[in-house]
């Protein structure tokens, strides 16, 4: 049964100033041949965010090796790898004036690193034209090289995100050749490898987990020191992809927020439009402080 999207989940449009600010955005990563998780996962949010001066970047092109279930970007056999995409990158975040820089990519499975020297290109040449900005890198499981997350580790960025995106028992249902286990094992070792860095994942709900499953994930995550959370609302981008077995309200939104910082997270973002991405300077200036206080 295709459920009717509640009130909750409506978008406004932005206009005048804003989509001016949109449609500039748009230009910039045309002219310098970039991508963006915004366009090619349909983001809900990509239009506050671009009004407001903010992009996730997605280097490494625009095809996935992986086919998750849940996921709108192309799938396929990558056939090329762009070495000057790191500096178009700190290029544009330079021209946009950017404070707070997020940057992921797709999976690639065809790399023997998973493309990490580029996620360290890029962390590298972004601190070169802005030293005060801070760098998100939101990366994929590297298929559990260990040496290729050293790799992007020891490029220092700001934050280290790698997302969980379903509850233990839907996990295999939900991403393609990616595990839980792996996920937990690797935001571990990060956070092993430099302790003073945020780590952060983000879980998807609406796809058949239970309440007590989200806690029981949120307890995964904190076992394994993570700082931050967020938790958005599933929505189906295609009819090939999974369905939407329950729109959340965003008073339980709300309750899961409260859960997860009685866990201990710095920081929880949890509601029905919220992404990986979505307010991440704010998520970052919340776990710095906390583990500054810490230590």
């Amino acid at each position: 049964m295709i459920q009717r999207k509640p009130e909750w989940l409506k978008i406004n449009l932005v206009s005048g100033e804003e989509l001016a600010a949109f449609k500039e955005l748009k230009h910039t990563m045309r002219s310098k041949t970039l991508h963006t998780v915004c366009e090619e996962a349909k983001c809900p949010n990509i239009h506050e965010c671009w009004a407001n001066r903010t992009a996730t970047f997605m280097i490494l092109g625009d095809i996935c090796t992986r086919a998750c279930r849940f996921c709108a970007v192309k799938t396929g056999l990558p056939t090329e790898l762009d070495l000057a995409e790191p500096e178009r990158v700190a290029e544009a975040a330079e021209q946009m004036g950017l404070k707070h820089v997020v940057v992921t990519s797709v999976a690639r499975d065809d790399l023997a690193d998973g493309g990490a020297s580029v996620f360290a290109a890029t962390i590298k040449a972004i601190r070169k034209r802005l030293p005060l900005a801070a760098v998100e890198v939101l990366i994929p499981d590297f298929q559990g090289n260990w040496d290729a997350l050293k790799t992007v580790m020891d490029a220092r960025p700001d934050v280290l995100n790698h997302n969980i995106e379903a509850v233990r028992r839907l996990s295999d249902r939900v991403r393609a050749r990616a595990k839980y286990d792996r996920t937990l094992e690797l935001l571990k070792r990060a956070k092993e490898m430099q302790p003073d860095i945020p780590t952060k994942s983000s879980l998807m709900i609406g796809v058949g987990e239970t309440f007590e499953e989200i806690l029981e994930t949120m307890d995964d995550l904190r076992a394994v020191d993570v700082n931050i959370m967020t938790i958005g609302q599933y929505l189906q981008p295609t009819k090939k992809h999974l369905p939407v077995e329950k729109y959340y309200h965003p008073d339980e939104f709300k309750a899961l927020k409260e859960e997860g910082m009685k866990r201990g997270f710095s920081h929880v973002e949890a509601g029905p439009l919220v992404r990986s991405s979505y307010h991440a300077h704010e998520q970052a200036h919340a776990a710095r402080d906390a583990i500054a206080q810490a230590t």
